[in-house]
């Protein structure tokens, strides 16, 4: 069973809040982008190792590759990954990833979205993926970093 200490939304996938307060507070040692785009462009991945820790490992995946080999992960990969959408995140539940927690942090407002969190905004396609996701028995957490309260998951439904 892999190690995955937290899954996060997070559409800037790998910046400094990322980087400094969530690996800080988690100590993973791995950061996982699970984002078809990111896995083959590689100026962003190398933007995004400039952000990242020292001394943690970075790996860009789709959500396919994900999906084929997070049951290879040793035991001592302490995994933090992140993902762009609650889409995505059902995608890679439906296709065996064991998430038990989902952190949602920055979903930024666009069009067609409604902000319903300090930094969530959704859509309909966003809110029928969160509430599968829970009957899926996925615990949601809103909360933008480790040392700010946890908001009420019920604003994602209103």
């Amino acid at each position: 069973m892999p190690n995955i200490l937290l899954t996060r939304i997070d559409n800037r996938l790998i910046h400094g809040q990322v980087a400094t307060q969530w690996n800080g507070t988690l100590g993973s040692n791995l950061i996982l982008v699970a984002n078809d785009k990111v896995a083959g462009d590689k100026v962003r991945q190398g933007l995004m190792d400039m952000a990242a820790p020292n001394g943690v490992a970075t790996r860009y995946f789709s959500l396919q590759k994900t999906i084929d080999i997070i049951h290879k992960a040793s035991a001592n990969q302490k995994i933090f990954m992140i993902v762009e959408t609650p889409e995505d995140v059902l995608t890679l539940v439906e296709g065996g990833v064991p998430i038990k927690k989902l952190n949602i942090g920055n979903m930024h407002m666009s069009e067609g979205k409604r902000q319903v969190a300090t930094s969530v905004a959704v859509d309909d396609k966003d809110v029928t993926a969160f509430k599968k996701l829970q009957e899926l028995g996925v615990e949601l957490e809103i909360r933008r970093v480790p040392t700010t309260p946890i908001e009420d998951t019920a604003k994602l439904f209103n």
